[in-house]
């Protein structure tokens, strides 16, 4: 019996200690609580986030200059490289990196732009039940820093 329960506590402990943040749900821009760019902003008016396994799947709902357009990648979870298609159709390469603790989720992206490569890095994590994406994009053009929050839907 005292094996049994050392099993069950080892066990309840391992999946408490390697659980990790899951970001499924569809998720709304909460323009008052984020920091957004005063000129410009990379913020999504909405994101659907499908996580499953290994994989994620990030489908972004935006607008830019009166025009909406939806993108969708897709990821695996252990820090190989992704690709996928980014605006116009070139191609995105992407790693995921989970932090330590498994609470919040790293998205570096190189892009390449008329003859240089743009970098992008989108930090997901959660606070009070809603989504936080830390956003730095940098290229020749400059750099923009941005705190996005999601409320779920």
């Amino acid at each position: 019996m005292k094996k049994l329960f050392l099993v069950l506590i080892a066990v309840l402990c391992s999946a408490t200690l390697f659980a990790q943040t899951d970001f499924s749900g569809t998720w709304m821009l909460n323009s008052s609580k984020s920091k957004l760019g005063e000129q410009f902003s990379m913020a999504p008016k909405s994101i659907i986030v499908s996580q499953q396994n290994n994989d994620i799947s990030v489908e972004k709902h935006s607008e830019f200059q009166g025009n909406e357009f939806t993108s969708t990648d897709k990821y695996t979870l252990d820090g190989k490289e992704c690709v996928n298609k980014g605006f116009r159709d070139v191609e995105k390469k992407s790693k995921v990196v989970w932090s330590a603790d498994k609470k919040s989720l790293t998205v570096t992206s190189k892009i390449p732009m008329q003859g240089e490569t743009m970098t992008n890095s989108e930090i997901f994590s959660m606070n009070n039940g809603s989504m936080t994406i830390q956003s730095k994009a940098s290229s020749s053009y400059g750099d923009l820093e941005e705190t996005q929050v999601y409320d779920k839907k």
